[in-house]
């Protein structure tokens, strides 16, 4: 398995609609949070739709029965995450993962040494939708996210030959999501 350049991804994005919408180029710097095209990834923009975590109804969460009472709708150009807790937002980009890729998401440093940390399982080989990122906030105080803007860097991994039984093949829980998407069992 080999990790894969920006010739990679552009052709992958390009002719097989890996990435959509795809930005060519690595734009933002001094603006914005900085998206698009790297080196040897992709950084994705977080979209505008937010679910921002409150505790005021639950004592508990359970991934098995999670009650969207616990979440707070919000769409904006700017998203506040409350001090020590986390939002659920979406990708702007739609990604179409082939069968012999992995990809992993990464948080980009910006935010990180914010202490603002994205989480984000593998996108396995097969897989497609927008990308469901938690947020958290490991600070006493109130974080900026902002829209439209990267979060997170994808990198992509290539193997020899596709996987027995891809995400696709198994019919997983969160294929072709395309909003921003609730833990399921």
């Amino acid at each position: 398995m080999s990790i894969k350049s920006d010739k990679w991804i552009r052709k992958m994005a390009i002719e097989h609609h890996m990435i959509e919408p795809f930005i060519e180029s690595n734009v933002g710097k001094g603006e914005a949070v900085s998206f698009g095209l790297s080196s040897y990834g992709y950084d994705l923009r977080v979209a505008d739709e937010y679910k921002i975590f409150h505790n005021a109804l639950n004592t508990i969460i359970d991934p098995k029965k999670i009650n969207s009472d616990s979440f707070i709708d919000f769409k904006g150009d700017v998203c506040i995450i409350p001090p020590n807790s986390f939002a659920l937002a979406r990708s702007v980009e739609y990604f179409r993962i082939p069968e012999n890729v992995l990809a992993v998401c990464v948080g980009k440093s910006t935010y990180a040494r914010c202490g603002i940390i994205t989480n984000v399982t593998p996108f396995e080989p097969g897989w497609e939708g927008h990308v469901t990122l938690e947020i958290s906030n490991t600070t006493p105080l109130p974080a900026k996210i902002y829209s439209n803007e990267g979060l997170c860097q994808v990198l992509f991994y290539e193997s020899d030959e596709a996987c027995e039984v891809s995400y696709r093949h198994k019919q997983g829980k969160y294929q072709n999501q395309t909003g921003i998407t609730l833990p399921r069992v």
